[in-house]
């Protein structure tokens, strides 16, 4: 259990460009009880803040090293160039990284995705952030290759976006140290994956409930076979029973009238 036995609580963190809003929602409704905390953190701090117990589970960006933490992949989002909306890459709905081969590509420190050969040109310096790369391009002195949610995280009016469509991907998934999985991160895991509150398949049963569950089989099982020796017998009726009134005597068969000689 995360926290002290009198008051846990639960430490999410999350890179740039998740919205975790959904989770934490279903999260409050399920274990009112319980502060689900959120912990922004860069994407490359991200594996070591849930090393060193500042979380209890985050959302990352893979790949990352899983020597002592498990993951979950959750989803991939599509990659896209951010231009000003007065470029030329805005002209079609998608482009390719050959497209890109003769403009200025930024790549800032903490970019996300792993490229074998970075498009475009490269800038004199890279830029720290991403958000910084994002001023850059509103100045109208390059490009942007990032995965689309941080296109839309850092939106602005003067900048638009188009899909890149050899580009890497990148994958979000949710993560947590390997000894640290406890109830609650079972409980949340179960909330990402879709389950609902009487699912089985949350936490795992303990053997007392696995034999209270047995044990209540049996009673059902001894129950119904009492109320089976109890319900007494029903005749049985050859034919169809008759509407109201006496019973009718049955025809007899009449044949057919001897001629007179």
């Amino acid at each position: 259990m995360t926290g002290s036995e009198s008051s846990p609580s639960f430490r999410l963190a999350y890179v740039p460009g998740v919205t975790p809003a959904k989770w934490v929602r279903i999260w409050n409704e399920r274990l009112p009880d319980i502060p689900l905390t959120l912990l922004p953190v860069a994407a490359d701090e991200a594996p070591g803040v849930l090393r060193a117990g500042g979380a209890d589970a985050g959302f990352v960006r893979l790949p990352i090293d899983r020597t002592d933490l498990s993951a979950i992949p959750l989803y991939t989002e599509t990659t896209v160039v951010v231009a000003p909306k007065d470029h030329v890459v805005t002209a079609v709905d998608e482009v390719s990284c050959e497209d890109l081969a003769d403009e200025i590509v930024f790549h800032p420190l903490d970019e996300t995705l792993e490229w074998e050969r970075r498009p475009g040109l490269p800038a004199l310096e890279r830029p720290a952030t991403t958000e910084e790369a994002v001023e850059l391009v509103a100045a109208g002195v390059g490009l942007l290759v990032v995965p689309q949610s941080l296109a839309r995280l850092h939106h602005r009016k003067d900048l638009t976006y188009r899909t890149v469509t050899d580009a890497p991907e990148s994958r979000v998934a949710l993560s947590w140290p390997e000894d640290g999985t406890t109830d609650l991160v079972e409980d949340f895991i179960g909330i990402v994956r879709g389950r609902t509150v009487n699912s089985s398949r949350g936490r795992e049963r303990t053997p007392a409930q696995d034999r209270t569950k047995d044990q209540t089989k049996d009673q059902t099982k001894a129950k119904a076979a009492s109320q089976a020796k109890r319900k007494p017998a029903t005749a049985k009726s050859g034919g169809k029973p008759q509407r109201g009134g006496a019973a009718r005597p049955k025809a007899t068969k009449r044949g057919k009238p001897r001629r007179r000689s």
